[in-house]
């Protein structure tokens, strides 16, 4: 008769056996970095305040503009031709170059967002990875645990018919064989979603995925202070990297606004040449006539509209300091939470390992115990449950800590390809012909 040990090693073997084009967790991420929407889209956000920072640069510039025009005047039909064209040039205007503080501010801040977003895909990656990876296990050991208890009803069965063993174990084998195998639906449903969130990602179904070795070192945190960990994530998170230099553009607007109270300097040069026509003159008929011009430009009154510009930008300043000290808060308690997570995930690894160990012991003395008579199908039933409940634990304890020390880094604004590089080295090596390394 099989047994559970037997079910588990032949769903650990399935598990590993993988073939030799089996995928790694660096693979699936250059298939992200390629093919994943959220990337483009932050990258298309930079581009589109590359162009804004351009434009207000444009501002400050000397700018040129020609035209050719045909007029006739009434009545008496006169009519003349002729090109003009005129250069202008800012020389004082505070507003503007304030607006193109604001602008490179704001270009930095979505710099800072690309890199967000670069690290934002590394967790989403290792996340739906060791999702696939985790959804994976736990099916292997929901149809593990349903041969086990398809055995214990055959066996259960067998000995009811000899004799040796009453009704209703013959029931209760059946009553979890017939819970083991919704549990299996189940898990074969959440394989399926886990799939398709890492398609999600990377825009193609995933093949086969390396698991984790099954000795894995588990360390805590270096440094092991939380107060250093936040000191790094207030220094090196790109999103509040990006909301302060977001927050310096609203400064910058809020000073573009008062500044439009302020008299403006420009200089230009315009020129005209009538080149044919009744009504030009014939000693004007290709000549050029130029005016060179100052204009200081003074405001005087707007209707209001430069006030309440004024105030406009300084709510929205106000509003920016506000996110700032709200994504602040909100990373220190993130990176607070994701240290003790590393240090949870350290102790469940090791709790979980040990509680494998005991489960094993058990069934095999709760198994011996009940062909002796001294133990019933009910504590063997359990036994069966506890071990796999172990094993399970077990996995899902090693993929959280490996998470934990990737969210921990995002959040310290240190994630990137050598950090799923370093996850990557952990990872079940390649196989060849279908059989374990």
């Amino acid at each position: 008769m099989p047994s559970l040990l037997r079910h588990s090693a032949l769903a650990l073997a399935c598990l590993l056996a993988l073939p030799a084009q089996a995928e790694d967790l660096l693979e699936v991420y250059a298939q992200a970095r390629a093919a994943d929407p959220r990337l483009a889209q932050a990258g298309a956000r930079r581009s589109i305040q590359q162009e804004l920072a351009v434009q207000a640069r444009a501002e400050l510039l000397p700018s040129w503009t020609a035209s050719i025009g045909d007029t006739r005047t009434q009545p008496g039909g006169a009519a003349s031709r002729g090109i003009s064209s005129s250069i202008s040039q800012t020389l004082i205007d505070l507003s503007q170059w304030k607006r193109l503080d604001a602008a490179q501010a704001e270009l930095s801040a979505e710099d800072a967002r690309w890199r967000a977003a670069e690290q934002q895909l590394c967790a989403r990656v290792a996340l739906a990875y060791f999702g696939v990876l985790s959804a994976q296990a736990a099916l292997a050991t929901a149809e593990a645990n349903e041969g086990a208890f398809a055995a214990q009803v055959s066996q259960a069965q067998t000995r009811f018919e000899t004799g040796l063993a009453a009704q209703i174990d013959v029931e209760q084998s059946r009553t979890f064989h017939e819970l083991a195998r919704g549990t299996t639906v189940q898990a074969r449903q959440n394989l399926m979603d886990a799939r398709e969130a890492l398609a999600e990602i990377t825009g193609r179904m995933p093949g086969e995925l390396r698991p984790l070795m099954l000795q894995l070192d588990v360390m805590p945190p270096e440094p092991a202070d939380p107060a250093a960990w936040v000191e790094r994530a207030l220094a090196g998170n790109p999103e509040l990297i990006a909301g302060k230099a977001q927050l310096q553009g609203s400064e910058y607007r809020v000073d573009a606004a008062r500044s439009a109270h302020l008299p403006t300097l420009s200089a230009g040069v315009e020129s005209d040449r009538r080149t044919s026509g009744s009504g030009v003159p014939p000693l004007d008929i290709g000549r050029t006539q130029h005016q060179i011009a100052v204009r200081l430009t003074i405001p005087l009154f707007a209707g209001g509209a430069t006030e309440s510009q004024k105030r406009q930008a300084m709510y929205q300043r106000d509003n920016q300091r506000e996110q700032v000290e709200i994504a602040r808060r909100a990373l220190v308690r993130e990176t607070q939470a994701q240290y003790q997570a590393v240090l949870a995930g350290l102790a469940l690894v090791r709790s979980s390992s040990a509680a494998v160990a005991a489960a094993d012991r058990s069934l095999t003395a709760t198994r011996a115990g009940q062909q002796l008579g001294t133990r019933t199908m009910t504590d063997l039933l359990l036994a069966i449950q506890v071990q796999a409940q172990a094993q399970m634990a077990q996995t899902q304890a090693r993929h959280r800590y490996v998470l934990a020390t990737l969210l921990l880094r995002q959040a310290a604004g240190a994630l990137g390809e050598a950090e799923l590089a370093a996850v990557n080295a952990l990872l079940q090596p390649a196989v060849s012909g279908g059989a374990k390394s």
